[in-house]
């Protein structure tokens, strides 16, 4: 591979000006793809498969007017007294404006909402008054019929008699008194008749009262569910109304939702302060912001410092921006057709921009140090590929590998996102092999300053040169050599004081929570916080993240029944703890599905509120039994802690994956057993650490003022597995550029502890600048406007910080200096099977000898 990687070098290098065009042209059909096909990004995550996604597939079906995405616009009276009657007509204006949208299901006027659910009690108390007066009535009518029927019992009981009489007046002749008696008995008959009527109005009226009394049972326990629920606060000073989409929230355009707030927005025309939920604000279409830019400006001022002139500083950059130009872009062009989450191309920007500079840097440097020995220019452009690209390629399929295996937890949002990573680092890797060399002979003599030539020239500098390679500055190569002989100088204390720092450091991990993001995670100054925050505290934490319950209900129930088992779920809801109400919020046509909407008493990250999602689950067979009707979870909350749950449960096989993977690729490289040991143990040291600093920052607060970190919660779910496969790959990118120079000055005769300084010295200021640039280059996303992207950002950022300069450059060559020679060691039968993969182009040919400068008129020219 070196040497196919030394002709590509060449290749490149003598024909820049094709390489270039082709670029070019690659980089214009990336454009016009991402103009054409891209389409906007998400943040909502589903598990195909999982309870909660089957149950919202079965509410899309039934019952379509509860699965659109939802919203809420929260109203507050600027002076914090209660609403004014004219404040409260323009919410209601606003909310009527909000209804008419087409693309609205329904917005609910808070105020005529709260009327009904405070009228609730003074109609059940009147129910009742009524239900007692027709009880009286009744009763009393109850009274009559029984003396009107013991009258009419006496009187038929004398009716034989007056027949039997009736028959002998006819037979003496006497038929006008047989008529009169006779005229009696129909009478007699006409009473029973009307008090028949009486007896069945009477029913009608017990069975009207019974009715009467279950409606009034059903809406004295409706009305004791939504006791814990409001529209507008105690004290009449806030107010909320639920927006309810068409669409789903991800088919939801950036226009609709800004049509949303325009038009909620009218409310603060009659000074009434108004407020989004994140939902409606939350803009996933611009990837770069300031603090990224910042990041970037760092990472060149850390460049600039290094190689000394504005061309050789930029060339990094340049290339990072055409490997993410051409990676990221075409993942935002495959959004067409592809569901992505907003931080699929964020996390790809992200690595990008880190390795596409440092892979560039590698091979620039080697570039850089190899004229200072006087190599030609298309020589050294081949050899620095073919070399330090080879390693290039070896570290940075490592990357890739990881990024891929991102696929195995068989989540597609994490598959995607790991993909669309993976191909961005390989673009960078395929920029860095061939447009890095090309440009190297644009610039040509460019790539050094004046400062550096000169100090070729003179026959000192060109023996430290030519004895320490990878070096262009005479005082950053003696800091690292200090650096090398203190670690060297001190094993077993640098050991134990670098175990110490990760170990104390990896404490808070044991902690970790994870979650997905909400409003109580923007930043304070934004409206989705403010509408977070007064729900929170005007209407309670829970209201923020409602828990969706949704009941199977038997066929061919009347109204009756399926409202009392309904109520019985209601009550079985709310018996469990940490719940605050429980309503039965939609019904489908059919009656056989609903949507029960459970308030719990904290918010939708907190540990309880995960806690109750898994409690409900756990009884929902108990409640089968007690009521009859299936329950299952659905909604954003029950599908955020799904999705956490089935990443946590990952997370260990991937985590066994990957490190099985690091042990197999570095046999390979360094051919040794114990060097991929202390190699894996590093990484799991760093990654044990990076995760307790996440955990200290953003679940626990520390240092919050200054990540902006005002309302802790858990970690974001899938930024461990993230973190454990990136921080892999690029900590054995590290290991490779530093251990590789110490196992080739041991294959070259040097003593092993000796070997350990010497390739220490060779790669460590590129490794130490490299590792700055990609610390800046995260340290940029910590703030980014993306919430979700903080923390990644800033685990990477301390990551990278950690691995590099305590494991791979501190325990690392501690360790492997206290092994010595042992450090190397590898069974013959195991050396014999292994390929020969040469990361560092050892095989490639000896460079040619040191060119001497004619005269100082040619060094001149040189430069120029």
């Amino acid at each position: 591979m070196a040497s196919l990687l030394y002709r590509l070098g060449k290749f490149s290098f003598r024909h820049r000006w094709w390489f270039l065009s082709s670029w070019l042209v690659v980089l214009l059909a990336v454009g016009g793809a991402f103009a054409a096909f891209s389409a906007p990004t998400t943040n909502n995550f589903t598990i195909p498969g999982s309870e909660s996604q089957r149950v919202l597939d079965d509410l899309r079906e039934k019952n379509p007017d509860a699965s659109g995405g939802s919203g809420t616009i929260v109203f507050e009276s600027a002076d914090g007294g209660e609403f004014t009657a004219a404040e409260r007509e323009a919410i209601s204006q606003t909310v009527a404006d909000l209804g008419a949208l087409d693309f609205l299901k329904s917005a609910t006027d808070p105020f005529q909402s709260q009327q009904q659910l405070d009228g609730a009690a003074g109609q059940a108390e009147q129910g009742k008054a009524e239900i007692e007066a027709s009880r009286a009535q009744l009763d009393a009518a109850k009274a009559q019929l029984d003396g009107a029927a013991a009258q009419l019992e006496a009187s038929r009981q004398q009716s034989a008699l007056a027949e039997y009489q009736a028959e002998q007046l006819e037979a003496t002749g006497q038929t006008e008194s047989a008529n009169a008696i006779r005229a009696q008995l129909a009478q007699l008959d006409a009473a029973e008749e009307q008090l028949a009527q009486q007896r069945q109005a009477y029913d009608d009226g017990v069975a009207k009262l019974a009715d009467g009394e279950k409606q009034l049972e059903q809406g004295q326990r409706l009305a004791e569910a939504t006791s814990g629920l409001r529209f507008v606060s105690e004290d009449g000073s806030a107010a909320f109304t639920r927006l309810q989409f068409s669409e789903s929230s991800h088919a939801v355009t950036p226009e609709q939702r800004q049509e949303v707030q325009d038009v909620g927005n009218e409310a603060a025309d009659a000074g009434v302060n108004v407020s989004f939920s994140k939902e409606i604000v939350e803009d996933v279409s611009s990837l770069f912001g300031p603090s990224e830019v910042i990041g970037v400006a760092m990472a060149a001022v850390v460049l600039m410092l290094m190689l000394g002139t504005l061309v050789a500083a930029g060339l990094p950059l340049l290339m990072a921006i055409v490997g993410v130009g051409a990676g990221v872009g075409i993942t935002m062009a495959l959004t067409g057709v592809v569901e992505m989450s907003s931080i699929s191309p964020m996390l790809a920007l992200m690595l990008g921009l880190a390795v596409g500079i440092d892979y560039s840097l590698f091979i620039i440097n080697r570039h850089r140090t190899q004229l200072l020995q006087g190599m030609d220019l298309e020589e050294s452009a081949g050899r620095a590929t073919g070399t330090s690209g080879n390693a290039v390629l070896f570290a940075g399929l490592t990357v890739v590998i990881a990024l891929a295996a991102l696929a195995v937890p068989g989540l597609p949002f994490l598959t995607v996102m790991g993909l669309a990573a993976a191909g961005t680092v390989a673009v960078a890797i395929l920029v860095a092999l061939t447009l890095t060399p090309a440009f190297l002979g644009f610039i040509g003599n460019r790539i050094l300053s004046k400062r550096a030539w000169a100090r070729a020239a003179d026959a000192d500098a060109r023996a430290l040169a030519a004895a320490a390679p990878g070096t262009a500055a005479k005082a950053g190569q003696e800091k690292s050599r200090r650096w090398g002989r203190l670690v060297t100088r001190h094993p077993v204390v640098m050991l134990v004081l670098s175990v110490l720092l990760l170990g104390t450091m990896a404490v808070p991990a044991m902690d970790l929570r994870v979650g997905l993001p909400d409003g109580g995670s923007e930043p304070v100054d934004s409206t989705a916080f403010q509408a977070y925050d007064t729900l929170g505290e005007k209407f309670g934490e829970g209201i923020n993240g409602p828990v969706i319950v949704v009941g199977y209900l038997p066929e061919g129930l009347t109204e009756t029944e399926s409202t009392d088992l309904q109520l019985d779920v209601v009550d079985s809801l709310t018996a469990i703890e940490d719940v605050r109400t429980a309503v039965p919020a939609s019904t489908s046509e059919d009656g056989t599905l609903v949507v029960f909407q459970v308030i719990p008493e904290e918010g939708p990250a907190a540990e309880s509120t995960e806690e109750l999602v898994h409690t409900i689950r756990a009884d929902a067979d108990e409640i089968k039994a007690s009521t009859g009707v299936e329950v299952a979870i659905t909604g954003q909350t029950g599908i955020n802690i799904d999705v956490s749950d089935k990443l946590m449960e990952a997370m260990p096989v991937y985590l066994l994956i990957v490190v099985g993977l690091s042990l197999i690729l570095l046999l390979l490289v360094f051919r040794s057993i114990l060097v991929p040991l202390l190699a894996t143990g590093g990484f799991l040291l760093s990654l044990a650490a990076s995760f307790g600093a996440v955990v200290a920052v953003y679940q626990w607060g520390w240092l919050g003022n200054i990540f902006d970190v005002q309302n802790p919660a858990a970690v974001l779910s899938f930024l461990p597995i993230i973190l454990i496969g990136v921080l892999f790959g690029l900590a054995m990118d590290y290991q490779m550029f530093l251990v590789s120079g110490m196992r080739e000055a041991y294959v070259h005769g040097e003593d092993a502890r000796t070997a350990v300084r010497t390739g220490f010295d060779h790669a460590s200021r590129v490794v130490t600048a490299a590792a700055i640039i990609m610390v800046s280059v995260f340290a940029g996303f910590i703030f980014s406007h993306l919430t979700m992207v903080r923390p990644i950002g800033f685990a990477l950022a301390i990551g990278v910080l950690l691995d590099a300069f305590v494991i791979r450059m501190t325990f690392i060559p501690a360790a492997m200096h206290l092994l010595g020679k042992s450090a190397w060691w590898i069974p013959a039968w195991l050396e014999r099977i292994l390929p020969d993969v040469d990361v560092e182009g050892a095989k490639l040919q000896a460079p040619e000898p040191p060119k001497q400068p004619q005269a100082d008129g040619e060094l001149a020219e040189a430069v120029r």
